[in-house]
């Protein structure tokens, strides 16, 4: 490595929080380059340098009373960044910036033309309980997610692997069934957090021992998860806090006023008509941070009326997603097209035509279906996204013009993603988008995804997931993919309302480094990552 490409390495690293700052002048002082670094580093990476201390508790938006540390569950962000952010470890995290990095993986590298991937382990790394984390447990933990009655959200993620084999104590190789560029990504998937197997094949999640930052002091279900600092942790200086505690706030104003009388730290979700007034209060201060994130409502494909494809064209066509935005998002949204897809996401194709308000193509596609009519029941909640009643009263009048009555189902916000999610023939979901549309595809529109909300099936979409996994060349590659997003976009039970940021508020003593947008609450490792300035 040159001497300039060394002090830009160190600078992101300390940019990141990975390094202090004491050790990014020692090393860059060591290359007489102290004063000429000033110019290309972020201006975050010298701001206050993060200080360790304090009891740090977050408001989250979508508890339930049936979360566990099971990680072939954890369908939102509450028991996410509870087990996988802050109690466990994957190989890989996403970085801030959006590129994968080694995490329990000190590094990781194809062969045979990415049909086989070795991850080398860190060492040193340790269990809460004190037992030192081996490739065992690593292989049990994948293997969890594999079995054929996995219900796991990963499953279908791991269907691409054929075998994975331990090659001596610190090496773990992943033999895939055909070659996959973007595997890395996957192993950052929040399902696959590692914990300790068990003897004869398995893995403990009971016992809520994992190798993460924190240690978890007490859990209950739908109210609360508190943990203290992990001392061994094998992440420099990290983390920050000694205490976190998750609260589980489902009401947005109940979170806010949470927030106001400093009951909380931070919170999640917040609801854009109050951002004014956050940004008002000198104590407060609130994060926008650019996504992947997109809301949905989503049909059943494989019952009535959903099942006919002219019925799910008159849905799209019958939804004003401009009024949408800019009524209930304040502007702070961008529209959907039909795809699960990022603008941001390599190989994004914008499908065509556009599904714009058009109450004459509505009536159309209800005609080829040979209705006048149709009824379709939307399940809905506040929990379901920031904004989702709302939405689903403003599409209910639009809908209503081209002959289509929609009957606004209100769901109980408590054990919604278990109860309607996956379940109910037409419902609102959060879907956080993924940094790969192999990654994207895999979790939500595979014909035997565990997550396929839609049940959709679409053999020459299935076709296509497989080829463009194992493709080489980026030119056919980009072809392929941008076929898969015109299929679900024609064809697929998923209508996209719009895309949005993540939205934080929080107490102006909490302070971050370059806050992460792939998942919510910067990648799931907000605990870990965040500190107090005093």
């Amino acid at each position: 490595m040159s001497d300039m490409n060394e002090k830009k390495y160190w600078a992101m690293e300390l940019s990141k929080g990975r390094i202090s700052r004491r050790e990014f002048l020692g090393r860059t002082l060591a290359l007489g380059a102290a004063t000429a670094m000033s110019g290309m580093i972020p201006s975050l990476a010298f701001a206050e340098e993060p200080k360790k201390g304090g009891f740090f508790r977050i408001g989250m938006s979508d508890p339930s009373q049936q979360d566990t540390s099971d990680p072939a569950t954890w369908p939102a962000s509450f028991a996410q960044s509870v087990f996988s952010g802050s109690m466990c470890n994957n190989l890989t995290e996403i970085s801030p910036d959006g590129s994968i990095v080694g995490d329990l993986a000190e590094s990781f590298e194809p062969a045979d033309n990415a049909k086989k991937w070795i991850f080398k382990i860190r060492q040193g790394v340790t269990f809460h309980n004190g037992k030192s984390l081996t490739v065992e447990d690593i292989i049990q933990s994948y293997q969890y997610h594999m079995t054929a009655d996995s219900t796991s959200g990963a499953r279908t993620l791991l269907q691409q692997v054929d075998t994975i084999t331990a090659d001596g104590p610190n090496t773990i190789v992943f033999n895939l069934k055909a070659g996959s560029a973007d595997f890395p990504f996957l192993t950052a998937d929040y399902h696959l957090a590692i914990m300790e197997s068990k003897d004869g094949g398995g893995i403990n999640w009971e016992q809520m021992v994992g190798t993460g930052a924190f240690v978890m002091e007490n859990f209950e279900p739908g109210v609360s998860a508190k943990m203290k600092r992990n001392p061994n942790y094998h992440k420099n200086n990290k983390p920050y806090f000694d205490e976190v505690e998750f609260i589980g706030i489902a009401d947005w104003t109940a979170r806010l006023n949470a927030l106001v009388t400093d009951e909380v730290d931070a919170i999640i979700d917040v609801d854009l008509r109050n951002t004014s007034l956050i940004e008002r209060n000198s104590g407060l201060k609130l994060s926008r941070v650019p996504a992947l994130r997109h809301w949905t409502f989503d049909m059943d494909t494989s019952v009535e009326p959903f099942n006919d494809p002219n019925v799910r064209l008159a849905l799209k066509y019958a939804m004003d997603r401009d009024e949408i935005v800019k009524k209930v998002f304040l502007g702070e949204a961008a529209r959907g097209n039909d795809t699960p897809v990022a603008n941001i996401v390599p190989f994004f194709k914008d499908p065509t035509p556009q599904h714009g308000y058009d109450i004459e193509k509505a009536k159309e596609y209800l005609k080829k279906a040979g209705l006048e009519t149709v009824t379709a029941n939307l399940s809905c909640a506040d929990t379901a996204f920031p904004g989702a009643m709302e939405a689903a009263a403003l599409y209910k009048e639009q809908a209503a013009k081209a002959g289509i009555v929609i009957n606004i189902v209100r769901e109980a916000e408590d054990g919604y993603w278990d109860n309607v999610w996956l379940k109910k023939p037409f419902n609102a979901s959060d879907w956080y988008g993924r940094p790969t549309c192999d990654w994207v595809f895999s979790v939500g529109y595979a014909a035997d995804a565990a997550w396929n909300n839609t049940h959709w099936k679409n053999e020459r979409f299935n076709e296509l997931l497989v080829e463009a996994r194992a493709e080489t060349d980026q030119a056919k590659r980009a072809e392929q993919y941008a076929e898969m997003q015109q299929i679900v976009h024609d064809d697929g039970g998923v209508i996209t309302v719009a895309f949005a940021n993540w939205t934080y508020a929080m107490s102006s003593k909490v302070s971050t480094a370059e806050i992460g947008g792939a998942l919510p609450c910067d990648n799931l490792r907000m605990a870990e990552r965040w500190w107090f300035t005093s």
